[in-house]
């Protein structure tokens, strides 16, 4: 990495610069090649989640020194494929189904995400196809209509269809333009509560977020990555999921080690009544959702805040909670389109993609680094911390903020894939990348089927 980017990304988050040379990187050739600094993204994305995880670790310990951080090209690239590394029982996940995917459009491209069964029906339902609709028969609907007019009338519909836009076009466009008129991320203090007081370290490895409790209201890659970090660092990670909302079986295992799992419907006093006792105990919150879906149930930044002073709320979109695509939906996939990054690691007549869904591994680090960084500046200062991030500001800085850095040898990930036994069958997964002096190397424990655990913190 560059220390101008990695300067950057530790300046958006608050940090002192002057920690900033802890960071080394072992640079490798051969990763995550792309017309778009992508690797340079991924290493100060995990070089500074490292940093924030070794600067808590030496103030909860008392240690003189913050640990050493050490970037390496060839777990950094592992990680951000980690879904494609996943083998269950010797089986490879498919992480796309086959409507997901580019169609022609009548004057352009179009792509769509439809891996859930809800996202396929109403993709299918805003084009006046049948549930079992083929793949040629959404193909010959889309080839009759203009790009944006299949964006406008899928999402309308509470599908996802995105036109195809050149970095130019999206620059042009409303919500282009008030992505790049916001930083990377956003951090703020909403509320005042006492210094928090963290238990002190001691120990091997280093935890830094041990004793921390973690509501992880989050799914798909981005938020999950950033609590399946929290959760390697120590915290006591609990995801939520509501019964009624399918999950990708091997999306959860991937993204759900170090974590514990709960199922709870909202709408059922029972459940909403277990759901605010974890509330009261959580230390952090994250959510994952788009802008708006979880207000009805007092999730708000300003309610949580009110109700929960000294929390650390930290969420995460994919366009951001403002502009006129505030409330729509999205994945890192779509994000990629529209933004110009398809058009740029291919063209205009032929799109191409990332090597990497890097959007949402590059949020999902740089959002449990925010989450770590209000932790330390809580044990400092006080207060309740909000953080904000979208994949289409990271998508920004891809975009228009890295400047390309060194690479030599060559990769492959053998060295940091693992294999461990669960519950879920024998699994084969990547190493975590991030890495400082005294801390963990692995998670402490597999993934566990989703909804496998009662709705409750673990004891102290």
């Amino acid at each position: 990495m560059t220390a101008e980017d990695t300067e950057f990304v530790w300046s958006a988050l608050g940090g002192d610069p002057a920690l900033v040379p802890r960071i080394s990187n072992v640079a490798r050739g051969g990763v995550l090649e792309a017309r778009l600094p992508v690797r340079e993204l991924a290493r100060a994305c995990v070089g500074a989640c490292a940093l924030a995880g070794a600067e808590l670790g030496a103030l909860r310990a008392g240690l003189a020194d913050v640990p050493e951080v050490r970037v390496d090209d060839g777990a950094v690239a592992t990680a951000f494929v980690s879904e494609r590394h996943l083998l269950v029982d010797g089986r490879a996940p498919v992480n796309f189904a086959p409507l997901s995917r580019f169609w022609r459009a009548a004057d352009g491209w179009v792509r769509t995400h439809a891996n859930y069964p809800h996202h396929r029906a109403r993709l299918l339902g805003a084009l006046g196809l049948p549930g079992d609709a083929s793949v040629d028969a959404v193909a010959g609907r889309l080839a009759e209509r203009s790009a944006v007019d299949v964006e406008d009338t899928v999402c309308a519909a509470g599908g996802l269809a995105v036109a195809l836009r050149t970095a130019k076009e999206w620059a042009a466009h409303e919500q282009g333009a008030a992505v790049a008129r916001r930083p990377l991320l956003s951090r703020e203090r909403v509320g005042d509560a006492p210094v928090r007081m963290l238990a002190p370290l001691a120990g091997d490895p280093l935890l830094p977020a041990a004793g921390v409790r973690v509501l992880d209201l989050t799914r798909v890659i981005a938020g999950p990555v950033a609590t399946r970090t929290l959760a390697l660092l120590g915290a006591d990670v609990l995801r939520v999921d509501s019964p009624r909302l399918p999950e990708l079986p091997d999306q959860h295992a991937d993204t759900g080690f170090g974590k514990r799992s709960a199922s709870l419907d909202l709408d059922l006093p029972g459940d909403r009544e277990a759901f605010e006792e974890l509330l009261a105990g959580a230390d952090v919150v994250v959510t994952g959702y788009r802008p708006g879906a979880l207000d009805r149930f007092g999730l708000t930044s300003e309610a949580l805040a009110e109700r929960r002073p000294g929390l650390v709320v930290a969420q995460l979109s994919a366009w951001g909670g403002y502009g006129p695509w505030a409330g729509r939906r999205g994945f890192d996939s779509l994000v990629q389109v529209a933004t110009g990054i398809a058009v740029t690691e291919g063209s205009v007549e032929r799109p191409g993609a990332l090597p990497a869904q890097a959007l949402d591994h590059g949020t999902g680090y740089l959002l449990a680094a925010a989450v770590l960084r209000s932790l330390t500046e809580q044990a400092e200062e006080g207060g309740t911390r909000l953080v904000r991030l979208a994949l289409a500001q990271t998508a920004a800085w891809l975009v228009g903020g890295l400047a390309p850095g060194p690479a030599d040898g060559s990769y492959e990930p053998g060295p940091w894939l693992a294999e461990t036994d669960s519950d879920l069958g024998r699994l084969r997964y990547a190493r975590p990348p991030v890495s400082f002096a005294g801390g963990p190397h692995d998670w402490a424990r597999p993934p566990v089927p989703l909804g496998t655990d009662s709705a409750r913190w673990a004891r102290a």
